[in-house]
């Protein structure tokens, strides 16, 4: 079957304004994106440039807008998409380098502004720092997290306000301030009530909806409102527990991917 796609092209040397270019790839099997990218790269054009690395969906790599959606190229199939053109740009609201690479500096910086790491000023034990399976349970989601980008590429509050920490930094945060070994609780709640935290957050559910492995970003930033007002009210040891059930993984090809559309090329910032 062959199928075109529509790649976003961009070489800061040589463009005023980014392009795109149409190849034809011949799709066989269970090919996906990443494989339909690696066959134009090696046998129609060398100059196309992209991100890739553990082609698993574990890396996060490989982070594009494939049809309108923020997906990985390593685990989305070409044969999923059900269109005979596959349109792929770089993620939206992330500096573009060239072509479908982007630039990471700005999304890592929020991520280490969030101490992601574990916090604990009491005596270290002889073993591990134990949990028991009802407090692991609090944070098991939010740990499937690869930061990918996908979440905070998809939110428009990012878009709009490059200062606001987005759902992946502030996902990591509520793996933190729900983490019952961590006791930095206090300044991560500072950080979640602060002018770039949980309160930009519209509830706007891109983030969830568009996440490749299920996490559920909206929920957590709630999750963090409710502990910062909690907290502000004099109420900070009480303890929120979710109901929630992980989404279940929906079908590519589904009406959301149409209802998001194409950004093109207006969406990039250089």
């Amino acid at each position: 079957m062959e199928v075109r796609f529509r790649v976003h092209r961009f070489d800061p040397e040589v463009d005023v304004t980014p392009r795109y270019q149409v190849y034809t790839v011949d799709v066989e099997g269970d090919m996906t994106v990443l494989d339909a990218l690696h066959q134009i790269k090696w046998y129609q054009d060398g100059t196309v440039t992209f991100r890739r690395s553990c082609r698993s969906a574990i890396c996060g790599s490989c982070g594009m807008l494939i049809n309108g959606r923020n997906r990985l190229a390593c685990n989305t199939r070409v044969g999923d998409l059900n269109s005979p053109e596959v349109s792929v740009s770089p993620l939206p609201g992330f500096p573009v380098l060239r072509d479908l690479v982007v630039d990471w500096d700005p999304f890592f910086a929020k991520d280490a502004a969030m101490m992601p790491y574990l916090i604990n000023d009491t005596p270290a034990p002889q073993k591990e720092r134990r949990q028991s399976p009802e407090e692991y349970e609090q944070i098991d989601n939010a740990t499937l997290c690869i930061m990918c980008g996908c979440c905070s590429s998809a939110c428009p509050i990012v878009w709009s306000n490059g200062e606001y920490y987005g759902p992946a930094a502030l996902t990591r945060l509520y793996r933190f301030v729900f983490d019952t070994r961590d006791t930095a609780t206090q300044e991560r709640l500072a950080l979640a009530g602060s002018e770039e935290g949980a309160w930009r957050c519209h509830t706007i559910f891109n983030c969830t909806t568009d996440c490749p492995k299920g996490v559920l970003n909206t929920q957590n930033i709630q999750a963090l409102k409710r502990k910062v007002m909690l907290k502000n009210l004099g109420f900070g040891g009480t303890r929120i527990a979710f109901e929630l059930p992980p989404p279940k993984p929906k079908p590519l090809s589904d009406a959301t991917a149409a209802a998001h559309g194409d950004y093109g090329a207006g969406h990039h910032r250089h």
